[in-house]
């Protein structure tokens, strides 16, 4: 969310990588937008590569692929599916529209489908607190699904 908000007005973009197999995100690489758009993201192709390079040696894969939607809620746009290469990552989107809110949404793409999933923050080992964040029901009219932008550079 601070890389989000850090990067506002223009989309931020990143990946949380982790061991192979574990599902679980070790570490946070905050990645620059190639775009420097606040409607697109981009990796930059070559610090993606060295990226993807460093995973490969330390056996991680991309467990967590983010990028923030300034202007609308954080659902994956028909771009963001389209571009999701990765079908074991969870796709997490922040939406800094409200300055005062930031709303966080995780998603799994895999051939196109966008499935949401419940994401819960645990604490860091500095005491903080617990929180749980659940996905509203996606037949409920409050669900992004149904309040998304259908602008396809998002």
């Amino acid at each position: 969310m601070a890389h989000a908000r850090t990067d506002h007005p223009d989309e931020a973009c990143g990946v949380l990588p982790g061991p192979e197999g574990s599902d679980e995100p070790t570490r946070i690489v905050e990645m620059m937008n190639a775009e420097r758009s606040p409607t697109f993201y981009r990796f930059d192709s070559g610090e993606q590569l060295k990226v993807w390079r460093a995973m490969d040696d330390a056996d991680e894969v991309p467990v967590v692929i983010y990028h923030s939607h300034t202007a609308t809620d954080p659902y994956p746009s028909r771009t963001d599916s389209g571009l999701a290469a990765e079908p074991d990552a969870h796709y997490v989107l922040v939406g800094t529209a409200d300055p005062d809110v930031a709303l966080v949404c995780s998603y799994r793409i895999v051939d196109g489908v966008i499935t949401a999933e419940p994401i819960t923050v645990v604490d860091s080992g500095d005491g903080a607190a617990q929180s749980r964040f659940d996905v509203p029901d996606p037949s409920s009219p409050a669900h992004p699904a149904h309040n998304h932008s259908t602008n396809d550079k998002e």
